[in-house]
């Protein structure tokens, strides 16, 4: 079961698909991403796999790796990451090593999300840290993005 969603949710998710939309610009997939702390941006980022030639260079993975390089910690408490797209198993399992306390996503990944749809990886009793997730912020806008790119990709 999903969080409610906060207010506020819904103003770092227009700015995770300001970032998505700059990932579609790029030609790459278009996920975005925000990692907010104390009501504040920590980082932002968006899908470079093709332009960085890394298969792990998700939008999440980058907005994690960027905030933690900012306050020089690996745990990422007090935070939330903010995502266009629920996130995969590498974006979750990077959030669970991060400690990050709670996920916001936009468009479901039937295909590949672990945050309920696939598994849920993000909520596992098994792990010594489990994310709270909220779904669904902004999830017309960002699977609306995703729609449209793979079908101007398709011809």
């Amino acid at each position: 079961m999903s969080d409610p969603s906060e207010p506020v949710d819904f103003m770092w998710m227009s700015r995770a698909l300001e970032q998505a939309r700059a990932a579609a610009g790029a030609g790459e997939v278009p996920v975005g991403a925000v990692l907010v702390r104390d009501g504040r941006i920590l980082a932002e980022g968006n899908n470079r796999t093709v332009r960085d030639s890394d298969p792990t260079a998700h939008a999440e993975v980058v907005a994690i790796r960027k905030g933690g390089a900012r306050i020089g910690d690996w745990r990422l408490t007090r935070t939330t990451l903010y995502a266009t797209l629920e996130p995969c198993a590498l974006c979750a399992g990077a959030a669970v090593l991060a400690r990050i306390p709670r996920v916001v996503y936009g468009a479901p990944d039937p295909k590949a999300g672990m945050a309920g749809s696939l598994n849920d990886l993000l909520r596992d009793p098994r792990l010594n840290h489990r994310c709270r997730v909220t779904s669904g912020v902004l999830a017309q806008p960002s699977g609306t993005l995703l729609k449209e790119f793979f079908r101007e990709r398709r011809g």
